[in-house]
């Protein structure tokens, strides 16, 4: 985001071909082309009508009520690197929400992130502590990729990221916390010049969090905490398939080679109470 003013088989070989790769989920895949489509047609057929009416700025979408700007902002971007660097991020951290979320929760939980940077925004704007005004400008999908990233790391911590720029690996859980750090640094430091993009980032790095941690807030497992977030464990342990299993039952290996394979193909999130616990138990009893 930026100111616009700035523009294993248990017991047996793992011979076996694996699950193809699933297709990309349908909200992650209709946020890449509306972000794409969205940029390309307004900057080469509508002559930058969509930024000026969708822009988010305190004083047009809070004093003159243009509240539908906490959610057309997300969807407008600077320049081609701005939205082709966002859509990089939906596409390689969106189909892993997605699949745990379920599709119609993951765009409410999306939205929100967004809207919850612009509001973070404004509060820091009104507490004095952004020298930017009531008229500058908020643009870009970034706050809702940061709340899809701060889930992630809650869900799945260990789940390990390659990073291109700089070419090292890590865990989502440390680049969580450098990209956190880099916010917070520089709205703390004035770093950048985007002061008003990292409070964005921030906003919607603190709802992910919230959401994520308490999904019953967006009705997901009956009201209930995901049993992923309260023993984050069970969730990430995606390997446990290429390791010996000796010690368990070939029947409660069979059981939990079926559970594995229903997460590759459908996603954490369309396993029963009684899988996730069978499966929270294998991983309690037989640690890697």
């Amino acid at each position: 985001m930026v100111t616009a003013s700035q523009m294993g088989t248990a017991d047996r070989d793992y011979t076996r071909q694996r699950p193809a790769t699933p297709a990309l989920p349908s909200v992650t895949k209709w946020l890449i082309f509306l972000n794409v489509g969205i940029f390309f047609a307004d900057t080469l057929f509508l002559n930058h009508q969509i930024m000026e009416f969708g822009t988010f700025a305190i004083q047009s979408a809070i004093f003159e009520g243009r509240i539908w700007e906490f959610l057309t902002f997300q969807f407008i971007h600077a320049s081609l690197g701005h939205v082709v660097f966002n859509c990089v991020g939906i596409y390689f951290f969106g189909p892993w929400m997605e699949r745990w979320w379920g599709s119609r929760r993951f765009l409410l939980f999306y939205l929100l992130c967004g809207a919850a940077g612009a509001a973070f925004f404004s509060l820091l704007v009104f507490s004095h502590l952004l020298s930017d005004s009531y008229q500058t400008g908020l643009v870009g999908a970034s706050a809702g990729i940061y709340g899809i990233l701060i889930g992630v790391a809650v869900i799945a911590p260990n789940l390990r990221v390659a990073l291109l720029f700089p070419p090292i690996e890590m865990s989502i859980r440390t680049m969580a916390m450098v990209v956190l750090a880099i916010a917070i640094g520089s709205i703390l430091l004035s770093l950048g010049g985007n002061e008003g993009g990292e409070a964005g980032h921030l906003g919607g790095a603190i709802l992910g969090f919230i959401l994520v941690r308490f999904s019953f807030l967006l009705g997901k497992n009956g009201g209930a905490p995901p049993s992923s977030v309260s023993r984050p464990r069970s969730a990430p342990n995606w390997d446990a398939k290429l390791r010996p299993r000796t010690t368990i039952d070939l029947a409660a290996a069979t059981e939990i080679d079926r559970i594995l394979d229903k997460i590759s193909l459908h996603g954490f999130q369309s396993l029963t109470d009684e899988e996730r616990e069978l499966l929270r138990e294998a991983s309690e009893n037989h640690p890697s």
